[in-house]
């Protein structure tokens, strides 16, 4: 382990289109026995443009065909970084490149598709989710909303790929910090799919439900929350986000016990899943990474150090092996490893202090900190984390006689900068294995504290 180491405005606008689009939809022209699957990377949608198909894996497939071979590239860095800097410097061009071009052919095939029967929309709205993906992939997230945005006017799509839109959608809208217009969004689905009589689609209405449950946990509306995930553990949709999504309600709540096992029901029901609905942050890969992640500091918060120091190990192993050994979430999950050494020190009476420093500085360092006196604008998509970050590295610096004021500046800039609206700094940097404490999970999907 040691060596791996305009808010309302825009809301109420959303809320009006999409509002306004999904009541447009008509239960009649929607078919539901044909769900989008992504294969091994690929789409099967078998009621879409078979043509439209090809020509999306054909993009996917181009544009990342790079991106494996530059990231093991990449890491080599670290032993060699002069002689490489040419390198990565080229291999990042390629990489931009074929991410251009996959995006120029999804451009070009969202152009010939008609708009006027449910073939048509479904081909449409798969192109979108496709160009989503890139586009988050290549660090666009704003980018990969507008064209999630676009798939909710397609009432004739089938409301199994809107479903994949709509959680797409408020993943990343959760992880730029636009809490309530992801509120919203998750509302009108919800209200959408009940006024329609939707809810006999299991998998639709778990997802409908999850979706809002997440955006009211992100706000600490726990009582709605509560309402929306009560009884999923008997569904038998509960599995990948869904399952992630309501263990990550039931740890912040203090049944530990059921949030593990929904935690390892995610899990395992990843490695299980041969073709899944899921798109950008919310994929299946995030959804590995995240519920094993969130099953580490589980299992820290309630003493068990070693399991969680192995879970932490393995999630940190994904995320580098996933985005790069430099990439912000990287440092996420470094700071829930910092928390764990930190958590573990404090119970058992130790000393990590080299330990938990050298982990917070990696972290805020990949997550981008801006210096203490610094005006620059915070990345929104790791504020949360990096303020608790910044939090228990400031409480280091405290107890050391010398570096006191160096703390107190860490500890201010981490106080202003903290936003979760159940748990305060204090509370999050002091775990507890009681279930009546409050707990603060890091949610490795959106970067956001939940």
């Amino acid at each position: 382990m040691i060596h791996s180491v305009a808010k309302y405005a825009r809301a109420a606008a959303a809320a009006a289109t999409i509002r306004g689009r999904a009541i447009a939809v008509r239960s009649s022209s929607v078919r539901y026995s044909i769900p989008l699957r992504w294969i091994h990377g690929e789409i099967s949608v078998p009621n879409a443009n078979h043509v439209a198909i090809q020509m999306v894996n054909y993009a996917l497939s181009h544009a990342r065909s790079q991106k494996s071979g530059f990231l093991k590239k990449k890491s080599n860095i670290i032993a060699v970084q002069r002689a490489c800097l040419k390198f990565l410097r080229d291999s990042l061009k390629i990489a931009g490149e074929s991410y251009a071009q996959g995006m120029l052919v999804l451009e070009q095939c969202l152009g010939t598709q008609p708009n006027d029967d449910q073939a048509s929309q479904d081909s449409k709205a798969t192109v979108l989710l496709a160009m989503s993906d890139l586009l988050y992939e290549s660090g666009n997230s704003s980018e990969a909303i507008e064209r999630l945005k676009q798939v909710m006017p397609l009432t004739l799509s089938s409301l199994s790929i809107r479903a994949v839109a709509v959680e797409a959608l408020v993943g990343l809208l959760v992880q730029s910090g636009q809490d309530d217009v992801s509120l919203i969004v998750a509302g009108e689905f919800l209200k959408m799919v009940k006024e329609r009589g939707h809810e006999n689609l299991q998998d639709v209405a778990a997802t409908a439900k999850t979706i809002k449950g997440l955006a009211d946990l992100v706000k600490g509306n726990i009582e709605s929350a509560e309402s929306l995930f009560g009884g999923l553990e008997n569904n038998e949709m509960c599995k990948g986000n869904v399952a992630l999504s309501y263990g990550e309600f039931l740890h912040a709540t203090g049944n530990f016990e059921k949030a593990k096992e929904m935690y390892q029901k995610a899990i395992q029901g990843v490695a299980e899943t041969k073709e899944s609905m899921c798109s950008c942050n919310m994929n299946l890969r995030a959804v590995s990474l995240a519920a094993t992640f969130a099953l580490g500091q589980l299992e820290s918060h309630i003493g068990n150090f070693g399991d969680a120091e192995e879970t932490l190990t393995s999630a940190l192993t994904s995320a580098e092996e996933h985005y790069g050994h430099n990439h912000p979430k990287v440092g996420v999950i470094l700071t829930g490893v910092a928390l764990m050494y930190r958590n573990k020190a404090k119970r058992e009476r130790s000393s990590s202090i080299l330990i938990q420093e050298g982990l917070f500085r990696r972290a805020l360092e990949l997550m981008k900190a801006p210096p203490l006196d610094s005006e620059e604008i915070i990345n929104m998509e790791t504020q949360e984390v990096m303020a608790l970050a910044r939090g228990g590295y400031a409480e280091l610096l405290l107890i050391q006689e010398n570096r006191k004021s160096e703390g107190e500046k860490m500890k201010a800039w981490a106080e202003s900068a903290w936003r979760n609206r159940r748990v305060s700094l204090s509370e999050a940097l002091t775990p507890s294995s009681d279930p009546l404490d409050k707990v603060a999970i890091i949610d490795a999907r959106t970067t956001r504290l939940l």
